[in-house]
């Protein structure tokens, strides 16, 4: 289901994923084929890891990388989950391929 809530979205976010909506800035986002199929991704990733999981993983390593890098927008970047919806966003196809756990590709990689 996806939802648009104009206030909930500061600087360059543009779409959230909080399972089972895909929440999005502006009405007009529900056009956008790669943006939704980015949030998608997020989805498959959220049912892999029981919700739980994949929000405490995803701000364990939020953190980690924010001290990393010492830049909370380049530690979001760098986010395992992030980098595999971004190299995969623009292949329309990919959630019928992906295999399951396939953002820890992604874990290691600069």
């Amino acid at each position: 289901m996806i939802l648009v809530f104009k206030h909930f979205f500061r600087k360059n976010y543009v779409g959230l994923s909080l399972w089972p909506f895909i929440i999005l800035r502006e009405a007009s986002y529900k056009q956008d084929e790669i943006l939704l199929h980015h949030e998608r991704i997020h989805l498959k990733q959220q049912q892999e890891l029981l919700l739980v999981g994949f929000y405490l993983w995803y701000i364990l390593e939020w953190l980690f990388r924010s001290l990393w890098y010492l830049d909370s927008y380049r530690a979001y970047q760098n986010i395992s989950f992030e980098r595999e919806a971004y190299a995969n966003e623009d292949n329309l196809s990919y959630i019928k391929t992906r295999r399951a756990y396939s953002f820890l590709k992604y874990l290691f990689r600069k």
